[in-house]
C-alpha cells in the first residue's frame, strides 16, 4: 500500500523546489531503478504497480504512461566542479531543455566522459524529463553546478589545458588540433555560447555542414553537436 502523505511528498518532487527541500528526486522504470539499486546512491522505497495498483501509480507518476515501478532516491550532496586532468571535461553553458540536458549526460557515459560541470542557469539535473532522458547515465556521470566563467578562469586555464567551444564559426573540427585532454563547452539551445565564457576559448572549433550550395539548417541541435564532437576527439585516439 501507499499512504496519503507518501503519494502527497511523491507529487511534490515534480517541482523543483521540493526536490531542493525534500534532498530527493524521482526515478521511474525497471531499467532505471535498477541502475539506481546499482549505484551509489540511496534509495529510499521502492513503488510497484502489483503492490499499490494501477490507480496509485497513475496518481504518482509523472510519465504519460505509469511504468511497472517508480523509486524515491536521495539527491547527492553538490559537488564541486572537476579540476581537469588527462582527460575531458564537458562544460554546458545555459542548456535549459531538460531532453538536451538528459541526452547529453547519456552522450558523455557513452564517450567515457566523467565529468560535467554546467552553469548555474542550465536545467536541474533531477529534473523528472532529465532523468528518464539520461536512461541510467544520471548514476555514472558527474554533474556539478558552478559560474562557469569562473571555473574556466581560475580552474580550467589555470590547469593548462586547452579550452575548447563549439561555434557556428571556427576551425573544422575535422582538421583541427584536437588534443586528449582539455575543457569542450557547449552552448545554450538558442544563444549559443555567452560572450564571457567565449572570452575564455582558446580554441574554436566548428562542425561544417556537408549539404553544399543547397539551403540547410543554421544549426544543429546542442544534444547532436555534443555527440559529434565528443565522437571526433575520440575517434582521434584519446585514451581513457
Amino acid at each position: 500500500m501507499i499512504s496519503r502523505s507518501e503519494t502527497s511528498l511523491i507529487r511534490s518532487l515534480s517541482r523543483k523546489k521540493f526536490r531542493d527541500s525534500e534532498g530527493l528526486f524521482v526515478v521511474e522504470g525497471e531499467k532505471l531503478v535498477q541502475e539506481a539499486l546499482d549505484s551509489g546512491y540511496e534509495v529510499v522505497k521502492i513503488f510497484r504497480t502489483s503492490d499499490i495498483g494501477e490507480d496509485a501509480m497513475a496518481r504518482i507518476t509523472m510519465l504519460s504512461s505509469p511504468s511497472p515501478v517508480l523509486a524515491v532516491v536521495r539527491q547527492k550532496p553538490r559537488q564541486e566542479p572537476p579540476e581537469p586532468g588527462n582527460d575531458l571535461v564537458l562544460a554546458l553553458d545555459s542548456v535549459r531543455d531538460p531532453g538536451n540536458m538528459g541526452t547529453i549526460i547519456r552522450i558523455a557515459d557513452w564517450f567515457g566522459i566523467k565529468d560535467i560541470a554546467a552553469s548555474e542557469d542550465c536545467v536541474e539535473i533531477y529534473n523528472p524529463k532529465v532523468v528518464q532522458a539520461t536512461m541510467g547515465a544520471i548514476f555514472r556521470v558527474n554533474v556539478s553546478y558552478c559560474n562557469l566563467e569562473k571555473y574556466i578562469r581560475e580552474v580550467a586555464r589555470p590547469s593548462g589545458v586547452p579550452i575548447y567551444g563549439t561555434f557556428l564559426e571556427g576551425d573544422n573540427i575535422y582538421t583541427a588540433d584536437l588534443h586528449h585532454s582539455g575543457v569542450i563547452v557547449m552552448g545554450s539551445e538558442s544563444n549559443g555560447i555567452s560572450y564571457e565564457v567565449e572570452a575564455l576559448v582558446s580554441s574554436k572549433i566548428h562542425i561544417p555542414s556537408f549539404a553544399g550550395d543547397r539551403a540547410t539548417s543554421e544549426s544543429l541541435n546542442v544534444a547532436v553537436a555534443t555527440a559529434i564532437t565528443c565522437s571526433e576527439f575520440r575517434r582521434r585516439g584519446t585514451t581513457l
